[in-house]
């Protein structure tokens, strides 16, 4: 099984539509993932649009060969966070990613069998928006190593569920479990009185995900607090457990350690 012998876990976070927070979904799980003890590690194949290095401040990092491939770069000193991107091997942040399919394919190819993961509870994938050549060449590499599933990310309003209805149907047709549905961008708590003001409209993730016969996992609030650690590289999890979002999140990361159980 090479370099993803020792990964636990496959879990790819997936959404017809852009713009839905599939990101910042991914690091934020990884990092409550984390913070119960799990190591997870983040393949990042967004190749057009990779901002998970940003997110987690690891941007300037280089990524190094060993005799098994490439190795990821590691996050935190404890090394309980890898991440694998694009934005590592562009000479310029600024440089576009230019490609046809095939090319865009085969490095996606070569993600899964050339990165060194080592021992991983978790491995996350963040996908761009879609349904079409890059989730075909990531759903069919990762299959000899039966992933666990995926996760589906919306916003309330109507046009996005309706993509991420589309999603759904690619999830059916390839064969991958849909381990759950979470509305992103639901509402806006005000940090002074603690009103929640539904900017997208609510609820069109947890009634698709009725409609679908599939679990929800949950809704996760616009929080100035998440934005703010996303634009620092901060972490979070720990440094805001008093925010609105903060019990989403754990509760979502805690479903699917339940769901592994």
């Amino acid at each position: 099984r090479g370099n993803l012998a020792r990964v636990q876990h496959i879990l790819l976070v997936l959404s017809g539509k852009g713009g839905v927070g599939k990101s910042t979904i991914s690091t934020e799980l990884a990092l409550a993932l984390r913070h119960t003890g799990k190591k997870v590690g983040i393949l990042d194949v967004d190749l057009c649009g990779p901002s998970i290095p940003r997110m987690l401040k690891v941007q300037d990092r280089d990524v190094h060969q060993c005799d098994s491939g490439w190795v990821p770069v590691f996050v935190d000193q404890d090394k309980s966070i890898s991440l694998m991107s694009i934005g590592f091997l562009l000479e310029k942040p600024d440089d576009a990613v230019v490609w046809r399919g095939p090319k865009k394919n085969a490095l996606i190819k070569q993600f899964i069998s050339d990165v060194a993961w080592g021992e991983l509870d978790f491995l996350i994938v963040d996908t761009p928006p879609g349904t079409s050549d890059e989730h075909i060449s990531t759903v069919e590499a990762l299959r000899p190593y039966k992933p666990f599933g995926a996760v589906l990310v919306t916003t309330p309003q109507a046009v996005s569920v309706g993509d991420v209805r589309r999603e759904l149907t690619f999830c059916k047709k390839t064969g991958l479990r849909v381990l759950g549905i979470i509305e992103n961008m639901s509402g806006f708590v005000c940090p002074h009185c603690l009103e929640c003001t539904n900017i997208f409209s609510k609820g069109g993730g947890e009634e698709l995900a009725k409609h679908s016969g599939v679990p929800f996992l949950g809704c996760v609030p616009l929080d100035p607090q998440l934005t703010q650690s996303l634009e620092e590289g901060r972490d979070f999890i720990q440094e805001f457990p008093k925010s609105s979002a903060f019990p989403a999140l754990a509760s979502i990361a805690q479903q699917i350690l339940d769901g592994t159980s």
